[in-house]
């Protein structure tokens, strides 16, 4: 293909209306001819920029939800419980003692756990033994009482006369002094003690745990000062101080007061006989 004055130039007659078919797009305003023909092929206002339109994309399918396979439920074994040994014997079972919650106003069960085991101390034949029994009669007995938590030390003294009574102690042989806590209890069982009028000193007071390490430091020193003051005396101080997380666990422990006398009672006759075999 030739125009007059110009130079001859080859083209491939299958890419002379290549750019005729190919979509076009407005960009920006203007006199834009055809390429083959020369003439107008828009109006001034609008021009046409060749453009390859791209394909539209296909929408991916949506996976379609399975249902979730129900699964059944494992059968737990049953726990086996062993069977109760006939050759035991039974446990004795204490009565509830309800707590209120403070929170929620629920009361929550309390009971006193079990703190020693059943049986009596056997001794074999053939040996000297030392033994004594909780009797009172001729004994002048001292007891040191708590004021503090009086509630629950003025029952303690209670049961600890009723048990002092029972064991033949004479009213005019007992000796009661009362201190402000339980702190103060050692010093006045070993001013007591120091006297020696008495047979035996019985310690009685309450201790009751709260928000602070407050009560492990009474309640230790207490009890240690309490073994001291025995030692140092040679008198038997018998422990009878209850070391409680709520004021509800003292009403099974009452009868400390009473276990308190009996065991001061005992180490006074046992000691009595001491006396007795060693003058010999």
């Amino acid at each position: 293909m030739s125009r007059d004055g110009d130079t001859d130039i080859d083209i491939d007659d299958s890419s002379e209306n290549v750019l005729s078919e190919w979509p076009r797009s407005v960009d920006s305003p203007g006199d834009v001819r055809d390429a083959a023909s020369g003439a107008a092929a828009r109006p001034a206002d609008a021009a046409e920029t060749w453009s390859i339109a791209a394909p539209a994309p296909e929408a991916e399918e949506a996976e379609p939800e399975l249902p979730e396979p129900e699964l059944p439920e494992p059968e737990l074994p049953e726990p086996e419980l062993p069977e109760p040994d006939p050759e035991l014997p039974e446990q004795e079972v204490f009565p509830l003692e309800s707590e209120p919650d403070a929170e929620i106003g629920n009361a929550i069960a309390v009971a006193p756990s079990l703190e020693h085991a059943a049986g009596d101390l056997e001794i074999p034949e053939g040996y000297a033994v030392l033994e004594g029994v909780p009797d009172g009669g001729r004994r002048a007995v001292g007891l040191v009482v708590s004021r503090f938590n009086g509630n629950v030390t003025s029952r303690l003294l209670d049961r600890a006369l009723e048990e002092l009574e029972a064991a033949g102690v004479r009213r005019d042989a007992i000796t009661i002094m009362v201190v402000p806590g339980a702190f103060e209890l050692p010093v006045a069982a070993t001013a007591l003690a120091k006297t020696r009028r008495f047979a035996c000193i019985v310690a009685l007071g309450c201790v009751i745990r709260g928000d602070t390490p407050h009560f492990d430091y009474v309640a230790s020193e207490a009890a240690s000062g309490l073994q001291l003051a025995a030692l140092e005396t040679g008198v038997p101080v018998s422990f009878g101080l209850l070391t409680l997380d709520h004021v509800e666990q003292a009403e099974p422990r009452i009868e400390k007061g009473a276990e308190a006398v009996r065991s001061a009672l005992e180490m006074a006759d046992v000691f009595s006989h001491l006396r007795a075999a060693a003058s010999r």
